[in-house]
């Protein structure tokens, strides 16, 4: 059998390679060995972040309930024992939509868990 060269593949892989690390500085952009490295860096990074990002929204989402907890006399622990109790069932995520735009709705969950933890 005659030997076959892969010269076509390889370069398109390659060259998909540096198109994805597009935007590196120097040489991770240039060179195929160190745009490799980078790109799976880069995607190792990403994945990682992905993750990373659904603790920080809530972390978020807890200072903002926190905080508008506090302007209602309750603290953040209070409140969410209260919602409970109360048979609310409000995510966080909508619990600090609510905090940040709709103060008066947030107001009317406060007084419910108030009620609630009393």
């Amino acid at each position: 059998m005659p030997r076959v060269k892969g010269g076509v593949v390889t370069r398109r892989r390659h060259k998909k390679v540096l198109a994805t690390t597009k935007g590196q500085r120097g040489n991770r952009h240039r060179l195929f060995r160190q745009a490799h490295e980078a790109m799976m860096h880069a995607l190792d990074y990403a994945y990682a972040h992905r993750r990373e990002r659904k603790g920080d929204m809530r972390r978020l989402w807890i200072i903002r309930i926190n905080a508008a907890a506090r302007l209602h006399g309750l603290t953040y622990g209070m409140l969410v024992h209260g919602l409970k109790l109360a048979g609310v069932d409000v995510n966080r995520k909508m619990l600090a939509e609510l905090a940040v735009r709709d103060a008066a709705s947030f107001g009317e969950l406060a007084a419910v868990a108030k009620g609630s933890v009393a």
